[in-house]
């Protein structure tokens, strides 16, 4: 019978991963879009820039993401006017909260490369701009590619709290056929092994394109 109910249920199912995987995608291109632009400001920036940065990375890493999602759905979106779908917000907010934390693993995989690098590009001529686009930055990217990668898994299981405000996202609608079946520990159960499968499929095409980019010699994954 809880066969039959997942098999006839599954397209319904299968919409709620679809809109689970565009939610963490959408998250974390967020993530890189503003994480990155925060990591380097982080390094080059001014004192009022590092410190403006490091009260955003403080504001969105010491909150629980329950608690953004409420504040930006309920408070911060309405108050400005804004009012968004909840796939939106959850996806923004999302981003914010993962930005907060990729900005780190970028300013780490930054000033890991030698300053020397820097000096000798200014030397030649090059400007600031320059030297972080073409010599810091394709460096510094592919060296924080395995930390950064653990941002796919988390954002994927903080996804799931977006079914607070109504994103029929993966969680959602498997709580939803429970509703309508009164099925509880086949969907619940269905539902977490998708996630698990998610999340290490998603991990290991990661770690592929790691091992591929990686700079021979330099790291773990360059070894």
């Amino acid at each position: 019978m809880a066969l039959s109910i997942l098999i006839d249920w599954f397209p319904y199912l299968f919409s709620g991963i679809v809109l689970t995987l565009g939610l963490v995608a959408s998250a974390l291109v967020i993530g890189v879009g503003i994480g990155l632009p925060l990591a380097l400001g982080q390094v080059y920036g001014s004192l009022f820039v590092r410190t403006a940065i490091a009260t955003f990375v403080w504001f969105f890493r010491g909150l629980p993401v329950l608690v953004l999602l409420f504040l930006f759905y309920f408070g911060i979106f309405p108050a400005m006017g804004l009012d968004l779908p909840a796939f939106y917000v959850g996806a923004v907010v999302l981003g914010l909260w993962g930005a907060a934390y990729q900005s780190q693993v970028f300013r780490g995989a930054i000033q890991s490369i030698s300053e020397g690098q820097m000096i000798a590009a200014r030397s030649l001529g090059m400007s600031k701009f320059q030297a972080i686009r073409t010599i810091i930055l394709p460096q510094a990217m592919r060296i924080a590619l395995p930390g950064w990668s653990n941002q796919y898994p988390e954002v994927l299981t903080e996804s799931s709290v977006c079914y607070a405000i109504g994103v029929a996202e993966l969680l959602t609608r498997s709580s939803q056929i429970v509703s309508q079946t009164y099925v509880t520990m086949p969907i619940y159960l269905a539902c977490a092994v998708i996630f698990i499968f998610l999340s290490y499929a998603g991990t290991a095409g990661i770690h592929y394109i790691e091992k591929r980019i990686a700079i021979p010699g330099f790291g773990p994954g360059g070894a």
